[in-house]
């Protein structure tokens, strides 16, 4: 059998979790999902108008994971997903304003590796080490709502998309970024996680840069 050639990415994984779901009705659940993916790409497309990019180059990848959901993003905005992880944040807090059982999200945010294939629909999807990890920092047990549980990867990257995009540190000062100590977990692998959970003082959605820089792979 011919061996399958794919490209490996390494790109920001962004995982967004809803709190307490399967103990939603069967009703509840479909109704928060269906408002939930219309208004989070409502906002990415608001998010997207003035950075030059359509909705297909900024996140190459949406996988359903029944319960909510990973964006897989450009390599190019590598270091972009805690941002928009704490954007995310910032508006489900609206959603719950709408929804009285909607207990809010839980948010990982992860550099790692992800392959693409073509699914049996002929649909582009992706699997990857890069899925299962993001999920294990989930796994944190003082997760607080309207946190970012950012890895170490993740938060080395988004360090360096910070130092290329001094437009954005400023921006994130002015927010008043803030950064727990350091994290430390086994996942129910027995493996060691590291990680920081992070979020805004001053919450809001933040738009990413035009995807047409230079490269910062």
């Amino acid at each position: 059998m011919a061996k399958l050639k794919t490209k490996a990415l390494i790109t920001d994984i962004v995982l967004i979790d809803i709190i307490n779901f399967s103990k939603l009705s069967s009703q509840e659940q479909l109704e928060i999902v269906v408002f939930l993916t219309k208004s989070f790409k409502k906002m990415i497309e608001k998010m997207l108008q003035n950075s030059n990019t359509p909705l297909s180059k900024f996140i190459i990848g949406y996988i359903s994971t029944g319960d909510g959901f990973y964006c897989i993003l450009n390599p190019r905005l590598k270091g972009f997903g805690p941002i928009l992880g704490l954007s995310f944040n910032h508006f489900s807090e609206h959603i719950s304003q709408k929804y009285s059982y909607f207990e809010g999200i839980r948010i990982a945010a992860h550099t790692g590796e992800v392959n693409e294939f073509e699914d049996i629909l002929g649909s582009k999807n992706f699997i990857g080490d890069g899925l299962n990890d993001c999920a294990r920092y989930l796994e944190i047990k003082n997760f607080t709502i309207s946190t970012v549980m950012v890895s170490d990867v993740a938060y080395e990257s988004l360090k360096k998309f910070l130092t290329l995009h001094k437009d954005f540190n400023t921006l994130l000062a002015k927010r008043e970024l803030k950064k727990s100590s350091i994290q430390t977990f086994k996942d129910k692998h027995g493996k060691e996680k590291h990680g920081c959970l992070i979020w805004l003082r001053n919450s809001g959605i933040i738009n990413p840069p035009d995807i047409y820089f230079n490269s910062i792979i």
